[in-house]
């Protein structure tokens, strides 16, 4: 196998530091088809059948790993975790019929970014935009980053994970492997997109989706929990998603209005996770949003059918079984109860 080219190290030392620093020069397989114009960083390591167009710059200690190929007017930032899988392709050009051929399109990535094999993430669709990946993302193999979508930070994304133009994703969000995401549409940070989803509307921060199309299901408490979020917390968050999703009878039929709701309960509104839960939620109904995933209303009942509502008759309905009340709703069983209750789900917006 043809041994890698590379120059000499250079030993300097740090300003103001009397410590003996080891500079690299960057690891260029002969293999590779670098451009002229192209601009490499230090430390970079580019294998066998790399391909890096004229436009690109390639930040420090970057990695391109076998037969990966970087294209366009694209950025990548630095850190020696940013790294390109066998076989990926980034920055070509993108696949909406609406690109005039030779405007100026932009990508940037930033640092620590993992990009496994065989994913592919394209430049925006028109020079005023740019397709933006932040930082510390882990993109698994196989996912597809469509024209114009802006990355967050902190984010995984399993394999086969597919991102329509115009995504905007926050931080801190999962998705499981064949996940589907529709144009335009929002995530919010710390919510989980479930396996084989196809999500068609916006997910509000800190819930859980799944299903086709993507129905939010509850909070994403696993995930609030691993990133510190207090019980305490995470109570509050759960009364505050009760109230919205989860009326009771006496409760208006509005969201507008079980939000301000939420919004005057002193107790809850000093929940900062909570404010902003309903700021993201407020935000996918404005006029340029696609509005939030369907949910699905939790209506207790008595043992007995008699008093099921006539109007309900109307509605899809998915009976849970017999379960306790604690069971569906936290907090909410009598201490000592042993009553017994019938749950349906009855489908809303």
């Amino acid at each position: 196998m043809s041994a890698m080219v590379t120059t000499s190290e250079r030993l300097t030392r740090a300003p103001g530091n009397d410590d003996i620093v080891r500079e690299t020069e960057s690891m260029i397989h002969p293999t590779a088809v670098i451009h002229s114009g192209a601009v490499i960083g230090q430390g970079v390591l580019v294998a066998a059948f790399c391909t890096i167009g004229s436009a690109v710059k390639v930040g420090d200690h970057c990695q391109l790993h076998p037969g990966s190929h970087i294209f366009g007017d694209t950025e990548l930032g630095n850190n020696y975790k940013t790294q390109f899988g066998h076989h990926a392709v980034v920055g070509t050009k993108c696949q909406d019929l609406k690109y005039t051929t030779g405007d100026e399109c932009f990508l940037h990535i930033g640092d620590n970014n993992d990009i496994r094999e065989y994913a592919s993430i394209h430049r925006s669709s028109k020079f005023t935009d740019k397709t933006v990946i932040g930082n510390n993302n882990l993109i698994m193999g196989s996912c597809h980053i469509a024209h114009d979508c802006k990355v967050g930070n902190n984010n995984i994304f399993s394999n086969n994970s597919l991102f329509a133009g115009h995504v905007e994703v926050e931080d801190y969000v999962r998705t499981s492997g064949a996940s589907v995401v529709h144009q335009f549409c929002h995530l919010g940070s710390h919510c989980f997109i479930s396996g084989g989803s196809v999500v068609t509307q916006d997910v509000p921060r800190f819930m859980m989706v799944s299903g086709d199309r993507a129905e939010i299901r509850g909070l994403n408490l696993e995930g609030l929990r691993r990133r510190g979020f207090s019980s305490f917390e995470i109570r509050g968050m759960k009364r505050a998603y009760r109230k919205i999703f989860m009326p009771s009878e006496q409760s208006s039929s509005l969201i507008e209005q079980r939000l301000a709701e939420v919004e005057q309960d002193e107790e809850l509104a000093a929940f900062p996770a909570v404010r902003s839960m309903v700021k993201s939620i407020r935000g996918s109904f404005q006029t340029d949003r696609r509005g939030i995933c369907h949910f699905r209303n939790c209506w207790l009942l008595n043992e007995t059918l008699s008093e099921f509502p006539i109007i309900f008759i109307s509605y899809r309905i998915r009976f849970l079984g017999d379960s306790t009340v604690s069971d569906i709703l936290p907090n909410q069983e009598p201490s000592g109860s042993s009553n017994r209750h019938i749950f349906i789900w009855v489908d809303s917006y």
